[in-house]
């Protein structure tokens, strides 16, 4: 099958793109949404690695600043909280911003934004699905100096979620709201069929379960394609010895994709084992209409606060070829280019703030995202909530994501849509495969290309 050209230099192939992140939607969680196309007149320049970088030695921070957010798992009071402590920490009045409610309408607003430079945040949340693209534009500045002026300490990020934000050497974002997906599981629909209390170690496992589940209306919910159908079916590709894409190669249409990809329709329409959720399936999940589903750990505390019955939680499940393997997800916070030096760097104090240890405790509490530094004491977390426990263990089987998904502007809503032409229509699976690929290499050509060549 074709592949995209490769224009890359060797300072930004794969070697110095250390990795990207993805979230999923929830009750508690938000969409990961394709957001705007780079190329859209959002006033940036030709690339982030293109600017010149400032010299932060003699740079006194802001008094006052924006932070834009889409409050991610549910976290509007505990930021106001952390923002609250931030202030009288540092005397730094930060405006509390609903940017969007969800990844794609923060994204929206911020490419508007870029033409009125006054009406810019001094940090902004940056979904996995759409930071790259802010990137190519120059709207988002390297955080580097800031790190240093700073002293904030990157070793003691989890080092797969600090990677997702690196390219070309530099820091671009750092960790949020992170996550993985997770298996959640029925415990009393799994003890009514006879099952083991604990997430299937494979999808072949699952199948022999899966006629046995019989308390729910389905065995198994497949998330709202939306939000999810991108990030969590790279578990099954990768499972299968297949992926989105190997770098900027498209594996779309890859006979082994095709072929993974006619075993997940076979398991709504052959098998009839399972079904796609129509909205989110955290919600459905927790309801009892169904015994098991993929979610975000996001919608992890949402989950066990409103679910009925006793809520278990394992690793995605492993395929014929290569597993257990996991995408990581989520979102990040990154700062403006076009903000003045003194909001930038009072900025980053805010992403500093946010990412101490103790913060990301209080954060992950409240939300069911995972801790983001290796510091963190969470024994308090885990006594309330053990469940974070397999999220976080979950962390060293994880994988970066595919190039097709987080670095092609909409790719992930191409997705969403070619995958919902083979599940809920029955659709064609190879012809769905193909008309994708084209698709997403007529993106790469057009809007990302340009922007590294």
């Amino acid at each position: 099958m074709t592949g995209l050209p490769r224009p890359l230099t060797a300072s930004t192939t794969r070697r110095s793109l250390i990795g990207l992140g993805a979230t999923g939607a929830g009750a508690l969680a938000l969409a990961a949404c394709g957001g705007p196309s780079v190329g859209g007149g959002s006033g940036g320049s030709d690339g982030g690695s293109a600017a010149e970088e400032t010299d932060f030695s003699s740079v006194e921070p802001a008094t006052e600043i924006a932070f834009w957010t889409s409050h991610p798992g549910g976290s509007k009071d505990v930021e106001a909280e952390l923002i609250t402590t931030f202030t009288e920490e540092t005397g730094i009045t930060v405006k509390h911003v609903t940017a969007g409610s969800n990844y794609e309408e923060i994204a929206q607003r911020f490419q508007t934004a870029q033409a009125a430079k006054d009406d810019l945040p001094a940090v902004v949340v940056l979904s996995d699905v759409w930071w790259f693209r802010y990137f190519l534009e120059g709207n988002i500045a390297a955080l580097d100096p800031m790190i240093e002026k700073l002293g904030i300490d990157i070793a003691d990020y989890r080092d797969s979620l600090v990677a997702d934000y690196q390219y070309d050497d530099k820091q671009w974002a750092l960790p949020y709201g992170r996550s993985t997906p997770l298996f959640y599981y029925n415990k009393d629909h799994f003890a009514a069929a006879g099952l083991p209390d604990r997430a299937p170690k494979t999808w072949q496992e699952f199948e022999e379960w899966a006629p046995k589940l019989t308390q729910g209306d389905v065995a198994y919910m497949y998330p709202d394609l939306a939000g999810y159908a991108g990030w969590t079916l790279q578990n099954v590709l990768w499972g299968q010895g297949t992926a989105w894409s190997d770098d900027w190669t498209l594996k779309v249409a890859d006979p082994k994709t095709i072929e993974a990809m006619t075993w997940v329709q076979d398991t709504v329409h052959s098998a009839g084992w399972a079904q796609v959720a129509s909205s989110d399936s955290a919600d459905t999940f927790a309801a009892g209409v169904c015994s098991t589903t993929i979610a975000s750990t996001g919608s992890l505390v949402g989950v066990l606060e409103a679910a009925s019955f006793d809520v278990g939680v394992g690793f995605l499940p492993a395929g014929p070829v290569d597993g257990p393997v996991c995408p990581t997800g989520g979102a990040g916070l990154g700062v403006p280019s076009a903000i003045t030096p003194e909001q930038q760097l009072a900025g980053a104090m805010l992403i500093e703030f946010m990412g101490r240890p103790e913060s990301t405790v209080a954060f992950s509490g409240a939300t069911g995202y995972m801790p983001i530094r290796k510091s963190a004491d969470v024994s308090a977390l885990l006594e309330k909530t053990p469940q974070i426990q397999t999220a976080i263990d979950q962390l060293e089987v994880t994988r970066t994501q595919d190039y097709a998904r987080v670095f092609l502007p909409g790719a992930d809503q191409e997705m969403a849509t070619a995958v919902g032409s083979i599940l809920t229509e029955e659709g064609d699976v190879e012809k769905a495969m193909t008309d994708l690929q084209t698709k997403l290499e007529d993106i790469y050509t057009k809007q990302v290309e340009p922007k590294l060549s």
